[in-house]
């Protein structure tokens, strides 16, 4: 059949799935996916702290290899609707060729495109000789606990291997397929509380100001720690996101004072250096302090090889593009699927991605097409004799 990917990409921004609402998008695409002979599981899991989400695994073939690729229907909100162009839940197609709606770069139009892409690709396909599947999550812009993980859970709970796994993010920069992203930066949130003695201002000396110390601490943490410079990471990075007192007045000297922060980090770096590092900087500056860690990904990445190989040659092929292997950006599922398979990304340009009037031109829609058979031509070519269970 020929698939109409700009359809289906109107039709996935027309549920306004903002995360964790599913809102039908799964719906639609479990449709589209059944038309083209794959077995669909609906995954619903709740629990753990996160919202119940709306989950879809669809496989076609059998044994191995097994390619999978990887993506989300949730979006972001979409903010106030009087600020866009078109409405941002109508998938709207303007005469210049650009779709709008909340979702059309990240990641529903790169869904689409590979829906489009399977759909030619099964023409030629023997699905005796591997299999092809999705990994479809409603919750990978919120807490992402009951997305992904637990269906990678799911997966290895049934004996379910994947040899290779693209995730769909828009990681082009400039122009479509310019940036493959190998992996991602580490990201470790931090607040750190530094404590005085409260007090009139009057009487500095029967007080001591929290402030001074905070913004020391501050100061130092800001020009990030030393490390040997990665040749596939920047280099890390400390944001100071929030620094707070909460005083309602401005006679009285804070007993406590606050600084929220956000550490993007490289593979020279882990979670424990990183802990260690940051104690010694507000042991040094600050007398009395509290600091507190959270972690949202280890800095990992995929080292380049048969699978980044397999991109890049089918980037030049289709479009004649030469891709950048990076690691930069925000934190995304592959960080989830990193432990379970190899994985890269690849997907749209994400110059309006969470932005008001998010667009994506019919042009890249379908060359992305191009680009996801050509991955799937190339992968099922050079890829045999993985262990992967039939389904």
């Amino acid at each position: 059949m020929s698939f109409d990917i700009v359809s289906l990409a109107r039709d996935l921004i027309r549920c306004p799935s903002i995360t964790p609402v599913d809102a039908g998008a799964l719906d639609v695409l479990t449709h589209s996916l059944q038309r083209l002979g794959f077995t669909c599981h609906r995954l619903v899991f709740k629990g753990d702290n996160g919202p119940e989400t709306q989950n879809l695994f669809a496989h076609i073939g059998t044994g191995s290899p097994h390619f999978c690729f990887a993506g989300h229907t949730d979006v972001v909100p979409a903010g106030e609707e009087a600020s866009w162009q078109y409405p941002p839940f109508e998938g709207y197609l303007d005469k210049d060729g650009f779709l709008y709606g909340r979702g059309a770069v990240d990641m529903k139009g790169a869904i689409a495109s590979f829906v489009g892409a399977v759909d030619s690709f099964l023409t030629t396909f023997d699905v005796s000789r591997g299999t092809l599947s999705l990994m479809i999550t409603g919750d990978e812009e919120g807490t992402a606990i009951n997305g992904t993980p637990k269906i990678l859970k799911w997966l290895k709970d049934k004996n379910i291997n994947i040899d290779f796994c693209l995730v769909g993010e828009p990681t082009s920069c400039k122009h479509l397929g310019d940036t493959i992203k190998i992996g991602r930066r580490g990201s470790l949130n931090g607040t750190l509380k530094t404590r005085g003695v409260q007090g009139h201002v009057a009487f500095p000396e029967r007080s001591k100001n929290p402030i001074p110390c905070l913004l020391a601490c501050a100061t130092a943490l800001n020009q990030g720690p030393r490390e040997t410079a990665s040749p596939y990471f920047e280099p890390t990075n400390v944001e100071l996101t929030s620094v707070d007192v909460g005083n309602q007045t401005v006679n009285l000297i804070p007993e406590e004072a606050t600084a929220q922060f956000n550490i993007r980090f490289s593979d020279q770096q882990t979670p424990a250096s990183l802990e260690t590092w940051l104690e010694t900087v507000c042991q040094k500056n600050a007398s009395t302090f509290s600091l507190e860690t959270s972690l949202s990904g280890e800095a990992e990445m995929l080292t380049p090889g048969p699978e980044t190989d397999l991109l890049e040659r089918s980037l030049e092929k289709s479009l004649n593009v030469k891709a950048t292997l990076s690691t930069k950006g925000a934190t995304s599922d592959a960080r989830f699927i990193r432990h379970y398979a190899p994985v890269l990304e690849l997907g749209l340009v994400g110059e309006t991605m969470h932005q008001v009037n998010e667009r994506v031109s019919v042009k890249d829609l379908c060359d992305l097409q191009k680009v996801y058979q050509e991955i799937l031509h190339q992968f099922f070519k050079t890829f045999s004799g993985s262990s992967t269970k039939d389904i």
